[in-house]
């Protein structure tokens, strides 16, 4: 409590009143505290977004591949029932985290084949979408098939009427061809 004098007429009299407020933070530790607080909003709000983008992701990806994940692909490789018009129907599922491919040469059902993919390892990779593709790598006529997933691409050659992975010769041989 403060203590002040007033005059009145010949006399002072004391009064008792509140006593003015310190400060209660200098003002470099007042800047560091806004300072701190504005950054953990900006921390808080990276995560938010973070995990909206991945919700999003997610559930985009639940729309155009379902879940277990699937794809779907027709294309002319030259297996089974081609000759009668019809192209060979691919199908890629990841079945929690193995990569299993379906072929259905020439659309006919008699002659269904599937091989394993790679394993995926990591969180939630069995929501990872599983792509197909068909492209001629090796040159010899005959397109080959190529399972992309996430940064990873395999290839599946087309030899003797079916699909295989390269040997070490021919590994060597397609990664001389795409070098730069």
């Amino acid at each position: 409590m403060a203590v002040t004098s007033k005059e009145i007429g010949t006399h002072t009299k004391r009064t008792v009143g509140p006593r003015p407020l310190a400060p209660v933070l200098p003002n470099q530790l007042r800047n560091l505290a806004v300072i701190v607080t504005a950054i953990l909003a900006v921390l808080a709000l990276y995560v938010l977004i973070s995990a909206s983008v991945d919700w999003a992701r997610v559930r985009i990806d639940d729309l155009r591949y379902g879940r277990p994940r699937a794809m779907h692909l027709d294309g002319f490789v030259g297996h089974g029932a081609e000759a009668l018009g019809q192209p060979t129907h691919f199908i890629a599922l990841n079945l929690d985290r193995q990569v299993m491919v379906v072929e259905i040469p020439g659309g006919d059902p008699a002659q269904v084949r599937t091989f394993a993919g790679p394993y995926l390892f990591g969180a939630d990779e069995d929501l990872t979408p599983v792509l197909l593709s068909l492209h001629d790598v090796d040159g010899d006529g005959y397109n080959d098939l190529l399972i992309d997933v996430r940064n990873e691409r395999v290839i599946y050659l087309n030899r003797d009427g079916s699909f295989r992975l390269p040997n070490a010769e021919e590994q060597q041989l397609l990664m001389q061809e795409h070098q730069p």
